[in-house]
């Protein structure tokens, strides 16, 4: 278990600093790229200096630089030069070319792991953290966030590192061929590098709210989408695209105000770069007629100036690029910093030996800040046989479903599956020995094929046709217009309801789990549909540890035991016969629901 200090210390941590520690593993890869970024701008700064030899040949002739190393025909000595020349420009090239595709493999290659790296965290994360947070916020921070991480990478941190190449070789080339003017010259670099570090710091919680607005559209577009039709029955249409507009507003207003801080900052470094550029034109072209400079050198100090000025100005553009790379950065590890509270145990289990007993004692449970759902329950389910649990809404039957598949953690007691705590077992050994089949059904956008052998996903089609014939699914999806290769939309959308539930039982029999759990499966049916599924469940809960949640008491009127609920505890409990002769709860609702059925 991760250590909560630990978490609240990687927080606190400045975000470079954290994308750094994430990128350790990325070493090598970071070092060429940035050994190639720095080749490239001392290559690219080199034709200057070429300019002022060639220019000291003309000038000196037989007495120039290159003369002094042995080349002193004017013609071999332009030669020389024009092959130096191709030899630099060819090598620029070439290193240009490795730090494009080092850094741009770099962030793709980061982009992905630490998309991988969060998704994957993400799953294992408790239902308690999701219930808290918008699928449009999560979706966010896992694709816009770590977009714009790669963008920087992509681009920016090559900016950042020819930059200060070009400082500190202009610097140093400055200072070697002309002292008494380079620091005058120079006099303007402490004060931008001072001037960008106090700006980034500036526009750091701006890109930050900036972030947060871009995730809070993006969880109300998400949550529209998903309630479309709902949207469309209430003619809400308006409504919706009015609360979308105060959203994009919003993203809109926090993004202007950092454009407007971020525009400003090119203007202000270009005034302080022409100081410098000023005093080089200036106190060097004087010192080049007194003959304390060399023309050679003038020309080029003045052509460095210039090849410093433009770098600066992008850094406006990259220092944005850097906030809002930062503000994601935090984003996304803080998400990965999340620690997990539902951990695995190290005990394997054996499906075929299972028997499925699950027994729960003196269990206590409450959602986060809220009052307990649960207090001292408990409840035996015995092997092979059917238990139904029955209660009014709100009685805590569904969050049973949960803490026995340790969606959630129990916060007292325990639960036993086979005498074995439930949280010694291995996770994926526990989920893999149950089969939910849940009144909100899910089906993930695919094929009816693929969404029957969803996790079993190495079941055969002869497999999958035969756990849809005992569903009572095969009629109908025969019927659909491609078979078992018809895509069934988003969620299931192109299906109906029963149809939807069908598919979701003939998903629990392929996968054949020792234990069944039945989480209101027939609720949202018609009684055709319901008695097409009740046929399927009687064949596919013999002999198997089932326990079935249901409101329509008709649907577990032949379990072999059935509790019966009231605010977390278990108040009676028996057969449909012996629980309607104790004349108590499970009797009025049995007459309600009989009273219905009648009118």
């Amino acid at each position: 278990m991760k250590n909560p200090s630990k978490n609240s210390a990687n927080k606190s941590q400045a975000p470079l600093r954290r994308l750094i520690n994430y990128g350790s593993r990325y070493q090598t890869q970071i070092w060429l790229a940035i050994a190639a970024s720095i080749l490239n701008k001392i290559f690219d700064l080199a034709p200057p200096a070429l300019i002022g030899v060639a220019v000291d040949i003309i000038i000196k002739k037989q007495d120039s630089i290159i003369a002094q190393i042995g080349i002193v025909d004017l013609w071999q000595q332009f030669v020389f030069i024009s092959l130096l020349s191709f030899i630099i420009w060819s090598l620029e090239s070439a290193f240009e070319y490795a730090y494009a595709c080092l850094w741009r493999n770099l962030s793709q290659t980061i982009e992905h792991n630490l998309r991988i790296d969060a998704y994957s965290h993400l799953q294992e994360l408790e239902l308690a953290y999701f219930e808290e947070r918008s699928t449009g916020t999560l979706m966010s921070i896992i694709n816009d966030d770590i977009n714009q991480l790669e963008r920087f990478l992509d681009a920016g941190a090559n900016e950042v590192i020819q930059v200060v190449t070009t400082v500190l070789i202009i610097g140093g080339a400055f200072f070697i061929l002309a002292p008494e003017v380079a620091w005058l010259s120079m006099l303007p670099m402490p004060f931008i590098l001072w001037g960008s570090i106090a700006f980034q710091k500036f526009l750091a919680p701006r890109y930050a709210e900036v972030r947060e607005k871009a995730s809070f559209i993006n969880s109300r577009l998400a949550n529209n989408l998903g309630g479309i039709t709902t949207i469309k029955s209430f003619t809400a249409e308006a409504y919706e695209l009015e609360r979308v507009r105060v959203e994009s507003e919003a993203y809109r207003t926090s993004n202007r105000q950092a454009i407007k801080y971020s525009a400003a900052f090119i203007p202000l470094i270009r005034i302080l770069i022409l100081i410098g550029f000023t005093a080089t034109l200036l106190l060097g072209g004087m010192a080049a007629v007194e003959g304390r400079l060399s023309v050679g050198n003038y020309s080029v100090m003045v052509f460095l100036i210039q090849r410093l000025l433009w770098p600066l100005t992008r850094l406006g553009e990259t220092l944005d690029q850097y906030q809002r790379a930062m503000a994601s950065t935090n984003r996304v590890m803080n998400l990965l910093d999340t620690p997990r509270t539902i951990h695995s145990g190290n005990q394997a289990l054996s499906l075929s030996t299972m028997r499925g007993e699950i027994l729960i004692r003196n269990i206590g449970f409450s959602y986060q800040a809220r009052l307990p759902v649960m207090t001292n329950l408990s409840l035996d389910i015995p092997a092979g046989k059917t238990t139904a649990i029955v209660g009014s809404t709100g009685s805590g039957k569904s969050t049973l479903v949960k803490l026995i598949l340790r969606l959630y953690e129990i916060g007292e007691g325990s639960i036993t599956l086979d005498g074995v705590d439930i949280r010694q077992i291995k996770l994926r050994d526990l989920r893999q020995s149950i089969g939910l089949v849940s009144q909100d059904v899910f089906l993930f956008h695919g094929t009816v094929a693929d969404n029957i052998a969803y996790g079993t996903f190495e079941a055969t089609p002869p497999e999958i046709i035969a756990a849809a014939q005992v569903a009572e699914a095969h009629e109908f999806i025969k019927e659909l217009p491609y078979g078992y290769d018809t895509i069934v939309g988003e969620r299931g959308q192109k299906l109906s309801g029963g149809q939807r539930q069908r598919i979701a039982i003939a998903r629990a029999i392929l996968k054949n789990p020792p234990i069944l759990i039945l989480d209101e499966a027939t609720s949202a049916v018609d009684n055709e549909t319901e008695a097409a599924i009740q046929r399927s469940l009687e064949k596919i809960t013999k002999n198997r540890t089932t326990i079935a949640i249901a409101h329509r008491l008709s649907t577990i009127r032949n379990a072999d035991c059935i509790y019966v609920m009231e605010y977390g505890q278990v108040v009676e409990q028996g057969t449909h016969e012996e629980l309607l002769a104790l004349q108590g709860i499970y009797t009025n609702l049995w007459r309600v629901q009989e009273g219905l059925k009648r009118v």
